[in-house]
């Protein structure tokens, strides 16, 4: 059985069984609560269980080491949306410990685009349109720092009122123990 299939198989009985009525709530997070954390496997539960974040307690998203690259790409529209429409009063940003983007680097990165099958060709027209791939695909060095600059990049938005507190922290993948980076009440 394909891995979609054995999605769907278990989906329809889920459905079937409404295990589902234990997850409904709205579409507001009960702690007016924005997140933005990794990706990685090793959070998906930990993360919030860490936080004391039920479902319907807060809004979550996940991009790879919890990095905030793009003032107006898709994941700051979304912690505005956040904010405006769905009544998130805090940001929260989590990054984490042994993160796989502190490895990252955009030739290793590159390496294996090719690996897979994406031709030169391809590498060379996107670089000729602008593509800067050591910065596209290049990690971090340090988690604190990296928190620090997300927090830095949503706190000075333009759009993002000044009264809302922007908060960073560093989870333990092992344990769940969090370390506060900057607090957005002080700032």
């Amino acid at each position: 059985m394909k891995l979609l299939e054995e999605i769907l198989s278990y989906n329809e009985k889920f459905v079937e069984n409404k295990q589902y009525e234990q997850y409904q709530t709205d579409k507001f997070p009960n702690k007016r609560l924005v997140i933005i954390s990794c990706m990685d496997t090793r959070l998906v539960e930990l993360l919030p269980k860490s936080m004391n974040v039920g479902n319907g307690d807060a809004k979550v998203i996940k991009t790879a080491g919890a990095i905030v690259a793009d003032p107006f790409g898709s994941i700051m529209r979304s912690i505005l949306v956040a904010v405006y429409e769905l009544k998130a009063d805090e940001v929260l940003v989590v990054g984490h410990h042994d993160c796989g983007m502190s490895s990252l680097n955009s030739e290793s990165m590159l390496a294996k685009v090719k690996e897979r099958g994406i031709a030169q060709e391809t590498l060379d027209t996107l670089q000729y349109s602008g593509v800067d791939f050591n910065k596209f695909l290049q990690g971090f060095d340090n988690v604190e720092d990296s928190v620090n600059h997300s927090v830095t990049t949503i706190k000075q938005h333009p759009l993002l009122p000044g009264d809302v507190p922007v908060h960073g922290l560093v989870i333990s993948p092992d344990t769940g123990k969090l370390d506060i980076v900057v607090d957005g009440y002080q700032s």
